[in-house]
């Protein structure tokens, strides 16, 4: 009798359960006016007329005073970059063998930047409604975010725990651009405590805008790679400080924080800095909180791969990975269907072991997201990795 001496098969990204920690459906205003509450519908329908722009829709999805117009093109022709319908998402997901997927919003990224805290809080529930309806109502591997507006800590509490108890709603959404003042602040505190007791994690999520303040006073820039990455791995550093210097980690210990859509090489920088700066003895009175060095809160914490530096070298992002030790703490994210998402591959191909591919491509997001259930085919693979 022949023997294999092939060896076992290798895993396939169709043996691994996905989880993409970032995907967007997109509420335009004619989506979203039926759900809207009056007087505000109004507004939306109005907006309805308005031509619509790529994340830019005036009094609907401020665009800010961004540094060139071709950083908010108008809708792509061939809508490329637009999933329209749940029955889209799930096929489109399909072929890339991705399983479950957490929506967040497009055109409500840029929420914060509302100066009416009672239309933002409208908008708010309109797209939970919509996305309630619309996207998770049936066991389609799809689920929603709550959107927690920063205009008012308040309203945010009571969507929270309206929609707490829906087994399709997995976190609540920081929309970070724009936002004032920073995530870290007390006046949220309310929201981190809501969110703590319902077993909710909190997600930001940022994309490229401009404000008066840091991180998007970005006007100077004059080309995309500049200000996406300012207006990107800015908001996740500066909100991230934001969060330890208010001390958010120590007054919520069981709440769990996601970062998204800013890649992965700013964590290592950041924890080694921060390190740096507690040890210096005038800065140490300043964090009452720690009795640990920054970096102890920081490996506790949750990141996203999108979008995923890919070094050269693949082995130099592992070995950064590891120094936040991030093999139980990254997820994947594809941020479908947007310009720049990356196919799983990008994340599954890193040079490490089986187990370490499916923490990465799902079960680090099954600790995350709690409510995310796995299919039986692939338990077995799931449970030899948590051994």
């Amino acid at each position: 009798m022949a023997v294999n001496s092939a060896g076992p098969r290798p895993l396939t990204l169709d043996d691994v359960f996905i989880v993409d920690a970032d995907v967007h459906a997109h509420e335009t205003p004619a989506e979203l006016a039926p759900f809207t509450d009056p007087p505000w519908r109004t507004a939306v329908e109005n907006a309805a007329q308005i031509p619509l722009r790529y994340l830019d829709v005036p009094g609907y999805a401020p665009g800010g005073r961004g540094p060139l117009p071709s950083l908010v093109p108008p809708l792509p022709k061939t809508r490329e970059e637009i999933v329209w319908t749940a029955e889209q998402m799930r096929r489109e997901l399909d072929a890339l063998s991705i399983d479950a997927a957490v929506i967040f919003p497009d055109l409500f990224l840029k929420i914060a930047a509302h100066a009416d805290p009672e239309y933002a809080a409208a908008l708010a529930r309109a797209y939970h409604r919509w996305i309630a309806e619309k996207w998770v109502q049936e066991d389609n591997g799809l689920y929603g975010v709550i959107i927690a507006i920063p205009q008012d800590p308040r309203e945010a509490v009571r969507e929270i725990e309206r929609w707490a108890d829906h087994p399709r709603f997995v976190a609540i959404f920081l929309p970070t651009c724009q936002v004032y003042p920073l995530w870290g602040h007390e006046r949220y505190h309310r929201i981190y405590a809501a969110a703590q007791e319902v077993n909710l994690p909190v997600a930001l999520h940022s994309v490229s805008g401009s404000s008066w303040g840091f991180p998007f006073n970005v006007e100077q820039f004059t080309t995309p790679p500049t200000a996406h990455t300012a207006s990107h791995v800015f908001a996740m550093m500066a909100n991230l400080m934001s969060f330890l210097e208010h001390g958010v980690p120590v007054r919520f210990p069981n709440l769990k924080i996601l970062f998204t859509e800013a890649g992965l090489t700013w964590v290592p920088f950041l924890r080694m800095r921060l390190d740096k700066e507690l040890t210096e003895v005038q800065n140490r009175w300043t964090w009452p909180y720690y009795d640990d060095p920054p970096s102890t809160w920081i490996d506790r914490m949750y990141f996203a791969t999108q979008p995923i530096e890919e070094p050269t070298r693949r082995q130099d992002l592992v070995d950064l990975i590891r120094i936040y030790r991030g093999e139980d703490r990254t997820v994947f994210a594809s941020d479908w269907p947007h310009h720049d998402f990356d196919h799983p591959r990008a994340a599954f191909e890193l040079p490490i072991s089986e187990e370490a591919k499916r923490k990465l491509m799902g079960l680090n997001a099954l600790k995350l997201f709690s409510k995310i259930t796995i299919p039986a085919k692939y338990q077995h693979g799931m449970v030899r990795a948590q051994s």
